[in-house]
């Protein structure tokens, strides 16, 4: 565990390092501009231009300059999905993450990228100057708040039952092995057990997150006010 604290810590300074001696980039003026509200009734979320660009900033293998209209338009789906967690887990009192709960989700949205060198670029080309950056301060925020609630919300009530991970090791994994690995012999359900009960969590959260979308996005109002 101390070693894991360590390597973060590293990484967390290092990006701090790689912002204060980075070559300074030219200034670019963005006028923004509201793209989509989401609002649950009680509260509108606004999404922004900037939004979507910080959030392409985020996604590795995605081009932000020169930003294109899918890139923009696959931003706007997800920062409205985000935007609808982030209703739900606001009705659900928590406290505000800690220094190290935030220092851990950098990390994670760093390890997503070639290296801490080129995360800090994207994060430059859209504007930050710091990690300490307000909006990139919030950001980091919500994602955390999001986790927390899907993990309350959905991970917390997954159960894999003996009879579940029978099924999936008889009608999906061995199958898939002796298709992939012919000749080799099959490890045993005990074997693969956690790995089984592991994949079959993750697909039942994402089976519960899509159809919890649904719902929502059938309850909310979602107003797309400017094209991008």
């Amino acid at each position: 565990m101390q070693k894991g604290f360590r390597n973060l810590s590293v990484t967390f300074a290092a990006v701090f390092a790689l912002f204060a001696f980075a070559a300074v980039i030219s200034a670019q003026t963005i006028v923004d501009k509201t793209v989509a509200t989401v609002s649950d009734g009680s509260r509108t979320e606004l999404i922004t231009l900037s939004d979507l660009r910080w959030q392409l900033a985020l996604m590795p293998n995605v081009d932000v300059e020169p930003a294109t209209s899918d890139n923009l338009n696959r931003a706007l789906q997800l920062l409205i999905n985000q935007r609808l967690f982030a209703l739900e887990a606001e009705r659900i009192p928590q406290p505000e993450p800690t220094q190290a709960e935030m220092e851990a989700k950098i990390h994670e949205m760093v390890s997503y990228f070639p290296s801490t060198l080129d995360f800090v670029r994207r994060l430059q080309a859209v504007g930050f100057t710091s990690i300490e950056d307000d909006n990139f301060q919030r950001i980091v925020r919500d994602r955390v708040a999001i986790d927390k609630y899907l993990a309350f919300r959905f991970r917390a009530f997954i159960v894999i039952t003996p009879a579940d991970e029978a099924a999936y090791y008889r009608d999906r994994f061995v199958p898939e092995f002796r298709e992939s690995s012919p000749g080799t012999i099959i490890p045993s359900i005990e074997e693969k057990r956690s790995e089984i009960r592991s994949i079959l969590t993750e697909e039942r959260i994402a089976e519960a997150i899509e159809a919890f979308l649904d719902e929502a996005k059938r309850r909310a109002e979602i107003v797309y006010i400017s094209p991008v």
